[in-house]
């Protein structure tokens, strides 16, 4: 080999190896190693199915300090507007003290840059980031189901996983400009005049209202979009994460939404076990602090369900904010992938959600109305009533606007529109979605939710005096109470559901009923208590405590 292929090839290589290591240097964060149970650990060591990975002394080192400093901005943007005011008062803002304090941070910038290329070169010199990063490439340029196939078997930064689907592969006719539709609250009729007026008058108002719900606000109804929050989760979120795709076989998938939000989802497929349950697909809707690694989808996983997991906007993988339209947008994506990627038929699907995740399962139910049922645990019927349980009785004007114009979690309102069956659990002890607090359960806003929805479908029953016997019911802490007034009523069952098998073998069957309204009063407080009871269960016990599978069932159906 003469002199000048020799250093062609010395080029060629010097080439490769600069452009793999600036593929190391933006790579994204390697968590954790998967693997399939007929594959053996590089390192010899047997027993786990995976492995978390382990940086070598100079990536770990470096990977330490950058993520300190991630820390320090995110304390430093989030006190912000009270460190401001504090230099502000000392005399910190002004132009001789601005420019030494801009060169000290031009020289950390300096310093952080220098850090991350040598946790590029401690990457560069890793063979199991080499062979990570070279599968990442790999399924960039070519996605394909092999090369996704290879590529789940890494745990990395979502933000860097390639789509797998989106909105825009179907045709979606219930998107309208700002994304799909949702159920504005009515506006009230003024003349031009008064309208103009009012609009100058309550300007400061929506400016306020505007302030709150973007900064405060959101991260009160939603703390687990706060950075914060998810940096000390992190290690229970991979954990579950890992517990999901080794022990269940989970498929990750990221899902681009209308509004280009990119939406973490978790699959579970079951079809193929030939279990009783198998065949329908959970579609679970978390908390306001719940991710689907840690979640409810842990009760349907149990009873050997289908299941599909996805996070809010902006907790864990996901991308954007969590506004009420956001949210409709992710799970219309959600669904649309169950639909025409997953294979499921929307009789097929169940919605279960849990706490402030019943916004977005009965937006779904109200949008997709042949969905085969929807249950909500620990849910509620508005956000308003808890919104100024917290907020000081002067604020009450600016909340409700704030609420009404910005975070309308109407969940009532929307399930009125599903016609199929509906399950509510109640928590005897419930905390959070309480008025006054958890010991008194008529204050908790899952009873509302109830009348609400008995009221619309049987308004001929739903009169004044079966609002009170369902009340009395409700008013039941435990089931031996709940049995003595049940009985009280003399309520019995099989001739309640003869009543209302006759009324809908007669005619169409749309919501709402007018079954009831040649009944006694007596008879009109039977059926109701005989509705409410299959509607709503107990579950004795705290808001945040996992619902154990012997409590989930499908929902009712006359």
């Amino acid at each position: 080999m003469d002199k000048i292929t020799a250093y062609k090839i010395k080029q060629l290589y010097v080439r490769m190896a600069s452009w793999m290591w600036l593929r190391c240097l933006f790579g994204p964060n390697l968590h954790r190693i998967h693997r399939s149970p007929d594959q053996t650990r590089a390192d010899g060591r047997a027993g786990r199915r995976g492995w978390n990975y382990q940086p070598r002394g100079l990536e770990r080192h470096t990977d330490s300090i950058l993520g300190w400093a991630s820390v320090l901005w995110s304390l430093s943007y989030y006190s912000s507007p009270l460190l401001l005011c504090y230099l502000y008062r000392k005399g910190y803002i002004c132009s001789s003290k601005l420019v030494p304090f801009s060169q000290y941070v031009g020289t950390a910038l300096v310093c952080l840059l220098g850090v991350a290329c040598l946790r590029g070169w401690g990457r560069w010199r890793n063979p199991e980031y080499l062979q990570f990063i070279t599968v990442l490439e790999e399924t960039r340029k070519n996605h394909t189901h092999s090369n996704k196939k290879k590529l789940a078997c890494f745990d990395f930064d979502f933000k860097h996983w390639p789509a797998d689907f989106s909105w825009n592969e179907v045709s979606s006719p219930k998107l309208s400009k700002g994304g799909v539709s949702l159920l504005k609250p009515e506006p009230k009729h003024r003349g031009a005049a008064d309208s103009v007026l009012s609009s100058v008058r309550t300007l400061p108002c929506h400016i306020l209202s505007y302030l709150i719900a973007h900064s405060f606000g959101r991260r009160m109804l939603y703390p687990g979009s706060v950075g914060l929050l998810q940096k000390a989760m992190r290690p229970m979120l991979q954990q579950g994460q890992a517990r999901l795709v080794e022990e269940y076989e989970g498929q990750r998938n990221k899902l681009v939404a209308c509004d280009g939000n990119e939406i973490d989802t978790m699959f579970v497929d079951r079809r193929r076990d030939g279990g009783p349950h198998g065949k329908t697909l959970v579609i679970c809707c978390e908390g306001n602090a719940g991710f689907y690694e840690v979640g409810c989808m842990n009760t349907p996983l149990e009873g050997g369900y289908s299941v599909l997991g996805w996070n809010h906007p902006g907790f864990g993988g996901s991308t954007g904010v969590p506004f009420p339209q956001n949210e409709a947008n992710a799970m219309d994506v959600v669904i649309q992938f169950a639909v025409h990627k997953l294979g499921f038929q929307l009789t097929d699907i169940v919605v279960y959600a849990w706490s402030i995740g019943g916004f977005t399962a009965s937006w779904a139910v109200m949008s997709y109305l042949e969905i085969q049922g929807l249950v909500l645990d620990a849910s509620f019927d508005d956000l308003l009533p808890l919104a100024q349980k917290v907020m000081p009785d002067s604020w009450r004007p600016l909340v409700t606007h704030t609420v009404r114009q910005y975070m309308n979690l109407n969940n009532a309102e929307q399930l009125c529109k599903y016609q199929g069956p509906v399950l509510l659990i109640r928590r005897t002890k419930d905390e959070i979605i309480t008025t006054t607090g958890p010991e008194d359960i008529m204050s908790n806003r899952g009873n509302d939710l109830l009348l609400k929805l008995l009221q619309y479908r049987y308004p001929k029953i739903m009169t004044d005096e079966s609002i009170r016997a369902v009340r009395h019911w409700l008013a039941a802490g435990t089931q031996i109470e709940e049995e003595s007034v049940y009985t009280s009523y003399e309520v019995d069952d099989d001739w309640c559901l003869s009543v209302l098998r006759s009324y809908q073998a007669d005619r169409e069957t749309f919501f709402p009923w007018s079954v009831g309204e040649d009944m006694t009063l007596e008879g009109r407080g039977q059926l109701a208590l005989f509705l409410a009871r299959k509607h709503m269960r107990n579950f004795d016990n705290t808001h945040c405590t996992p619902l154990p599978i012997s409590e989930f069932q499908h929902p009712w159906r006359p």
